[in-house]
C-alpha cells in the first residue's frame, strides 16, 4: 500500500456450518446449484436483468462474524448481507439467498457461477482485484490482536509480535498473515486457522499468544465469550514497506458483470450518504467511523 497521511477514520475496515440458506425467506438451496452467472440463466439476460426479473439473487458468505454468517436459527445475517439487502432492494431485488463456503473459496466459487456476488466483508487487495471485480469500498476498520487478559507481553503491533518471538494465529486466506510477515514475524511463528472460534481456542490454550484480525471481528468474538480470559488490543494501522496499509472491504462480483456492480455501487453510495448503511451495519458493531474515507477508491486499493 502506498497511501500516506490518512486520519484514523481513513484507516478504520472484516463460524458456522457450510450450506446455503435464504435471507429473508425459507428457501434452502443445494450447495452446488449454479446461478447461471454471466447471463447464462433466465433466457440469456445479464445477471442484473435476471435477478430483477426473478426478484432474487444468490450471494456467497464465509461464516465470519460479524461480517456474514449463519446464526443459530439458520438465518444468514451480518454486516455485509444486511447492507447488501438494503442495496439490492433498491435495485428491485427483494430476496437474497446465500451459500456459505470457506473464506479462501469465495472468489473461486463466484467465478464458477455458484453465486453472483460475495458479501463477506472481503478486504480489497491488488491480488484479489486480479481475480474478481470489487464494489466501491463498503467500510474500513483497524487491525487488532486478541490476547490473554492484561496483555502480559504488551503487544500493540505486528512488530511487537516479531521482536518478542511470539506465536501468532491468523485466519486462513485473510490479509493479516501478510501484514505479519511484512513486519518480520517468521513464517514458523504464524499458524492459520479456519474460523474465529479456532483463533480464540489457540489463544486460550496458549498455542498462540495473539490472534490477529480486524478490531470489529475480535471485539465481537470477545463479547460473545466474556469468560474466556481474553481481551482485544487497541486498533492500529499495519504498515508494509514502511507505508501505512489502507484497509477497506467491499462486495465482490465477476469481472464480466459490470452492470450489476455499477448499479450496486450507485445504490451503495446513496446508502452511505443517507443513513441506511449505518442503520443496517450498526447492529454488528459498525458506526459512522467505519464509513470509507472521502476520496478512497477501489482503484487506489487495487493498485496499491
Amino acid at each position: 500500500m502506498t497511501q500516506r497521511g490518512w486520519s484514523r477514520r481513513d484507516f478504520l475496515r472484516r463460524t458456522a456450518t457450510a450450506g446455503a440458506v435464504a435471507l429473508g425467506g425459507g428457501t434452502v438451496l443445494g450447495a452446488c446449484q449454479a446461478t447461471g452467472g454471466g447471463g447464462a440463466a433466465g433466457g440469456g439476460g445479464s445477471v442484473l436483468e435476471n435477478a430483477r426479473s426473478a426478484g432474487t439473487i444468490k450471494i456467497g458468505i464465509a461464516g465470519e462474524e460479524p461480517y456474514g454468517f449463519t446464526d443459530v436459527s439458520g438465518e444468514v445475517t451480518g454486516e455485509a448481507p444486511a447492507v447488501a439487502r438494503v442495496v439490492l432492494e433498491a435495485l428491485g431485488i427483494a430476496e437474497v439467498q446465500a451459500e456459505q463456503v470457506d473464506f479462501g473459496s469465495l472468489i473461486p466459487a463466484l467465478n464458477a457461477n455458484r453465486y453472483d456476488m460475495v458479501c463477506a466483508g472481503m478486504n480489497i487487495t491488488p491480488e484479489r482485484c486480479g481475480q474478481a471485480a470489487f464494489s466501491i469500498p463498503d467500510y474500513s476498520a483497524l487491525t487488532a490482536f486478541l490476547v490473554p487478559a492484561g496483555n502480559p507481553e504488551q503487544v500493540a503491533t505486528f512488530e511487537d509480535v516479531a521482536s518478542k518471538g511470539l506465536p501468532l494465529a491468523v485466519l486462513s486466506a485473510a490479509v493479516e498473515q501478510g501484514y505479519a510477515e511484512s513486519a518480520g514475524v517468521p513464517g514458523g511463528n504464524i499458524t492459520p486457522y479456519d474460523d474465529q472460534n479456532a483463533l480464540l481456542q489457540a489463544v486460550t490454550s496458549g498455542r498462540a499468544y495473539a490472534a490477529a484480525l480486524t478490531d470489529i471481528s475480535l471485539k465481537w468474538l470477545a463479547g460473545k465469550n466474556p469468560d474466556a480470559g481474553v481481551e482485544v488490543t487497541e486498533g492500529f494501522t499495519p504498515t508494509e514497506n514502511g507505508q501505512p496499509v489502507v484497509s477497506a472491504g467491499g462486495f465482490v462480483f465477476r469481472q464480466a458483470d459490470n452492470d450489476l456492480r455499477e448499479a450496486f455501487n450507485t445504490e451503495l453510495q446513496k446508502a452511505h450518504e443517507d443513513g441506511r448503511w449505518v442503520a443496517a451495519a450498526s447492529p454488528f458493531g459498525f458506526s459512522e467511523d467505519n464509513l470509507p474515507a472521502d476520496g478512497l477508491t477501489t482503484e487506489q486499493l487495487c493498485s496499491a
